[in-house]
């Protein structure tokens, strides 16, 4: 499994579907993170976007109404 497909995997796990929050592949060899829950697109290399859908990502439930700020993300590596 390519780390896009685990990244949704997990992403479902947590409880988003993926109009809201799910990795898309992009330009380059990069991986997105984005959706309705997240004020931008994530963008990076698909084993960081992974890592961050893995260890900083929360739970649909505990992120409630609020939306994920990339930036917020990335500060957090």
């Amino acid at each position: 499994m390519d780390a896009i497909a685990a990244a949704n995997d997990l992403l479902r796990d947590k409880g988003y579907v993926e109009r809201d929050l799910a990795v898309h592949p992009g330009p380059r060899g990069k991986a997105l993170l984005k959706g309705n829950k997240i004020i931008s697109p994530f963008s990076d290399d698909a084993e960081l976007v992974l890592r961050v859908v893995s260890e900083l990502v929360p739970s649909d439930a505990e992120l409630g109404s609020k939306l994920l700020r990339p930036a917020d993300l990335r500060a957090k590596l």
